[in-house]
């Protein structure tokens, strides 16, 4: 029997630490080599890490939250064979102290119990009085209530036999209402809970603080009335053959959004700050901010640009349900130069979304409402659609965020423009 020491292996793309999100094993297991034994997060994406050999779980390094170096060990096997060197922690050098006299003991204090808690009185039942009544109360506290302008009708009693007493006008008083004060007993709230902030939200945290307190944001909206590209959707879903996505809004967008970038490239670039130097790029590689149960992601569209309105529906479906799978790979969580995040049915009015860095902008849709608007001195009903964006202030002049943005509401208000 040997012992086998598994350090962290080196996850590629230059990534020298990770953070443990999920130990698949615990000390005592047996394993099979290639089996599951620990999730890890790079900066990159979530990696799971195979058992290299045969054996049992003799420990392992790290609660989830632990961030481990890339050739840190993080398990130990016991094997069959001849297992391999455990480095040894020097032992600590003992430092000679000299004994002090022991301390008198002191006197042994008898433990005084304490007395029972006596039980706590049952609440007293509220009683609301049948309809037509005459509620009960005292003179006292009908005069009260009606220098108080308050109808004993619509206050329930806690008294006996469901009289109603001073502190029942208190409670309708504070609960502002007949409706809120007849409902049940509100009392104060003290516990709390503690979030460890682990895994991908600390990578969401690290990223936001870093985007928001180094990028200079300005914020630009736009209302874009998207009636006729909803008869084009609406054509082309009743129309498509097997095997066709059902289309969204999003496709459109992402069509659009391309061709608005590649006539201002200044907008498809990513700004790196440390060196300097802002890199345009002529492909569109779109971010898709994802939603799923572990955090938000962002799985990466490529090649755009190359893309009918039907591939890009589907790579964007497929990236997404991927992400929300947890089966997205490094290649589909990196490389985008331009991120949509879309609020979808939630609407709202406007937002701010936050740059996904180093990218220079980042646009928001909302959702699409009927809305009255002017045409021609005429109200009339549109189907608009609201956009925000925000922009890196340092590398992107108001002008050229709103050129970009006014561009991409012209072709979306001419869908036929897109694909020509």
């Amino acid at each position: 029997m040997g012992i086998f020491a598994f350090k962290l292996p080196d996850i590629g793309e230059g990534v020298v630490e990770g953070e443990v999100v999920e130990w698949m094993v615990a000390v005592g297991d047996t394993v099979k080599e290639d089996d599951p034994i620990l999730s890890v997060m790079t900066d990159k994406a979530t990696v799971e890490i195979p058992s290299p050999t045969d054996g049992v779980v003799k420990s392992i390094v790290g609660e989830p939250g632990t961030i481990l170096s890339v050739g840190q060990v993080c398990i130990e096997f016991e094997t069959d064979g001849e297992g391999t060197p455990v480095e040894e922690a020097p032992e600590p050098v003992e430092e000679v102290v000299e004994e002090a006299p022991a301390p008198e003991p002191e006197p042994v204090k008898e433990e005084v119990k304490p007395a029972p808690a006596a039980p706590a009185p049952a609440p007293t039942p509220v009683v609301v009085a049948a309809p037509g009544a005459r509620p009960l109360a005292s003179p006292a506290v009908r005069q009260r209530a009606r220098e108080s302008g308050i109808d004993l009708a619509t206050v329930s009693g806690s008294g006996p036999a469901g009289r109603i007493t001073h502190g029942d006008l208190d409670s309708w008083k504070a609960a502002g209402s007949p409706v809120a004060a007849a409902g049940p007993a509100r009392t104060a709230q003290t516990g709390t809970t503690e979030v460890p902030v682990i895994g991908l939200r600390r990578k969401i945290s690290e990223s936001m603080t870093a985007s928001y307190t180094t990028i200079p944001h300005f914020s630009y909206f736009e209302e874009v009335d998207i009636s006729h590209l909803d008869e084009l959707r609406v054509h082309l879903n009743s129309t498509r053959t097997d095997g066709q996505p059902k289309l969204t809004y999003l496709p459109f967008i992402m069509q659009a959004l391309v061709k608005a970038l590649g006539e201002n490239p200044v907008c498809n670039a990513l700004f790196d700050d440390d060196k300097g130097v802002v890199t345009r790029h002529d492909a569109g590689q779109l971010g898709i901010a994802t939603q799923t149960d572990r955090g938000l992601y962002v799985p990466v569209v490529k090649h755009v640009e190359a893309q009918d309105i039907w591939q890009s529906a589907s790579e964007m479906q497929r990236v997404s349900q991927a992400a929300r799978d947890g089966t997205a790979g490094l290649d589909e969580l990196t490389g985008s130069t331009f991120t949509i995040t879309s609020l979808g049915r939630m609407g709202g009015l406007g937002a701010t979304p936050i740059i996904n860095k180093p990218e220079v902008g980042i646009l928001g849709v909302h959702n699409a409402v009927d809305t009255p608007v002017v045409r021609n001195g005429q109200i009339v009903i549109r189907k608009m659609l609201r956009l925000s964006s925000s922009w890196d202030h340092r590398v992107v002049d108001g002008w050229d965020g709103a050129m970009l943005v006014q561009r991409l509401k012209t072709l979306l208000e001419n869908p036929a423009t897109i694909f020509m």
